[in-house]
């Protein structure tokens, strides 16, 4: 047998991602992860910057809970909330807020993470759980309450 060896293309294809915009810099999510994210999305509740603000006045027991990583949330936060990273969310919620019946209102940086962690929640039994749409990026171009880690440093 003669093996012939014949020129060829080969074409490389790249996964479909898409470009957005994540805290000053633009971001690549692979077609897999927007698939989870869009899975999670037909789950859950979004709300507003708008929206969270209202609930937050009128429901005073409302927890904001910030889900992106520690380098995130000491950069700055949304005033008020509290700090469950999604990477321990699952561990720590029944723990930080034991009544399933609270309503939740996850963040992160664009609205995936958050998306995410907000299903997984609903999975968990937690039965009022929002996902801030937009997510930070949202929350600081409403002009909505930011703090930053050296508003909470004392001075000795």
């Amino acid at each position: 047998m003669i093996s012939v060896k014949r020129p060829g293309i080969i074409i490389i294809r790249e996964p479909a991602t898409k470009t957005s915009y994540y805290e000053g810099q633009n971001m690549k999510h692979s077609e897999g992860f927007l698939n989870v994210v869009n899975d999670a999305k037909s789950r859950i509740r979004e709300v507003t910057v708008a929206e969270t603000q209202e609930r937050l006045r009128e429901n005073p027991a409302a927890k904001l809970i910030d889900v992106r990583e520690d380098n995130e949330w000491e950069a700055a936060h949304a005033t008020g909330a509290v700090h469950l990273g999604k990477g321990i969310i699952e561990r720590d919620i029944e723990t930080t807020v034991p009544d399933k019946d609270t309503e939740l209102i996850l963040y992160c940086g664009g609205g995936f993470r958050s998306a995410l962690a907000a299903d997984v929640l609903q999975q968990m039994g937690y039965t009022n759980v929002f996902s801030l749409a937009g997510g930070w990026r949202a929350w600081k171009e409403a002009g909505a309450g930011v703090e930053h880690a050296t508003d909470h440093t004392d001075s000795k």
